[in-house]
């Protein structure tokens, strides 16, 4: 019983805290009743609570005797959202957007699928980095960056964790020219849910992105994953062509759109 309990406690505390992240509650306004929220979801007030706590905890709502539940600043987020077709030029925009925090830098053989993927010899060492990007003090992305050796020695630890990657490669003389990019999802491990501030297991949304020059050298190699409820990857899309043969197209946009977050 117990058990049952307690899922029903995890159910509410999601499925309120998808609402507070699609912003369905007013910023201006509260939360709807305990009793109203509790005959909504079929638990008792006590299941109800449970979950409320777990948001206040999380410092997503604030209780205040007699007058209600409220969100705070942090709980009326809305996602860092980029745009598909304009991706690489947005990044930039989102390095002087945010922080970053540098938690691992040095020097290591590439593991395999980042040598394939960025054209090296067999054991070649990478300068490998491990970031995370914040926003309003709150983490939403996990990153662990791999560029050759000859490109990694030509900036430092502390130019990193103060500069984007693609603005220290492109004083040296190293420009990006296009990439390749999957997008799929992944489980938090323990070390990358720490970071994050969610569950062991928690769905994240996993970026492989390699970067190349013009000559089809690989330059940068990304492994990103992301809290789903504080990033998104949205694609405008118009329909083009002949009646006969419609189609859907990408539309560029020139614009990140950066949205308060929590």
């Amino acid at each position: 019983m117990a058990g049952a309990e307690l899922s029903k406690t995890r159910q509410v505390y999601l499925a309120l805290r998808d609402r507070i992240a699609r912003g369905v509650f007013a910023r201006d306004g509260g939360l709807p009743g305990e009793q109203t929220l509790a005959v909504e979801f079929g638990v008792s007030r006590v299941t109800l609570r449970r979950a409320l706590a777990a948001l206040e905890d999380e410092g997503l709502i604030c209780r205040r005797r007699g007058a209600g539940t409220f969100l705070t600043e942090r709980g009326r987020p809305g996602p860092i959202r980029v745009d598909m077709a304009d991706f690489m030029s947005q990044l930039v925009a989102m390095g002087q957007t945010t922080e970053v925090k540098l938690l691992e830098f040095g020097y290591a053989p590439a593991l395999p699928e980042v040598s394939e993927a960025l054209g090296l010899a067999d054991g070649a060492l990478v300068q490998r980095s491990v970031r995370t990007r914040r926003i309003a003090r709150a983490p939403f992305s996990y990153l662990i960056t791999c560029v050759p050796e000859s490109i990694g020695r030509t900036f430092t630890r502390k130019e990193l964790a103060a500069q984007p990657l693609l603005t220290l490669l492109e004083r040296a003389g190293v420009a990006a020219d296009h990439a390749t990019q999957d997008i799929s999802a992944e489980l938090a491990t323990p070390e990358v849910a720490r970071v994050l501030g969610v569950e062991v297991g928690s769905p994240l949304i996993a970026m492989v992105r390699t970067v190349f020059d013009d000559s089809g050298r690989g330059i940068e190699h990304l492994r990103a994953l992301y809290r789903p409820d504080r990033y998104s990857v949205r694609m405008t899309m118009v329909r083009r062509g002949q009646p006969s043969d419609r189609r859907w197209e990408p539309v560029r946009q020139r614009v990140m759109v950066l949205e308060d977050l929590a």
